[in-house]
């Protein structure tokens, strides 16, 4: 059995990351990180024959993430895969940036992904092993313009990736990170229909991604076949560069 904790459950990506692991396998049991509206997570526990629950989780408190964390490995017994996908996105240009909105992204998007590798590492290190995927963006490698933010924060969670991958190595845990580009969730709903023709035309295979594309690649990396991948930074947006 795998014991998944995946935050930010209560959106599409979320939830399409839910159940590719809960397709995978009968044995894989699925933890929906949430913090407040969790009628999705809700909804999606009701269908998993028993093999998932939801848990409260504010993923910028640190507390928080101690308590949930501590309470899956009483549980349970262990935390096999953490899943960092909570985020959220409040563009604007600098000059104009207010620093709330600064400091909310970078909470959201960087701060939380420390604490939560930070809650998880210690009983995967008693454990010899463990899978982390960090959902990272696009913006971190290629940063638009209004996003100096979040793809701040983004580019932070690449180099933490990084480095933890490096710290953890010899503990039998893997930490690697996605970098989603234009995917269709409910937050490319609300983008106006003239600015998505033109998003589409500057992706070369015309489409925007699906949530399963995405899902599939985090449960590849955090699955057996990935065990000698660590540190990698996938980039899954149909070919932008």
């Amino acid at each position: 059995m795998q014991i998944i904790l995946i935050t930010g459950a209560n959106g599409g990506l979320g939830q399409a990351i839910a159940r590719v692991f809960l397709d995978e396998s009968e044995e894989n049991f699925v933890v929906l990180g949430v913090r407040s509206n969790r009628d999705a997570a809700d909804a999606l526990v009701a269908t998993a024959d028993g093999r998932a629950e939801v848990v409260p989780l504010d993923v910028t408190d640190p507390q928080a993430w101690q308590t949930a964390v501590s309470g899956i490995v009483k549980r349970h017994g262990r935390i096999d895969v953490l899943v960092n996908n909570a985020g959220f996105h409040r563009d604007g240009l600098l000059a104009t940036m207010s620093q709330e909105d600064w400091e909310s992204v970078r909470q959201a998007n960087l701060d939380a992904v420390f604490h939560g590798c930070q809650a998880v590492v210690k009983p995967m290190m008693s454990q010899r092993r463990g899978r982390i995927v960090n959902v990272s963006s696009l913006s971190a490698l290629l940063a638009p313009m209004g996003q100096t933010n979040y793809a701040a924060a983004k580019a932070g969670v690449v180099a933490l990736t990084q480095s933890l991958a490096k710290e953890t190595a010899r503990s039998g845990i893997t930490v690697n990170a996605v970098c989603p580009g234009f995917v269709d969730t409910e937050g490319l709903s609300e983008i106006d229909p003239e600015r998505k023709k033109a998003l589409l035309r500057t992706i070369p295979m015309r489409r925007f991604g699906k949530p399963e594309e995405i899902a599939a690649a985090v449960r590849f990396l955090a699955g057996g076949d990935a065990a000698y991948i660590t540190g990698a930074v996938l980039k899954i947006d149909g070919g932008i560069f």
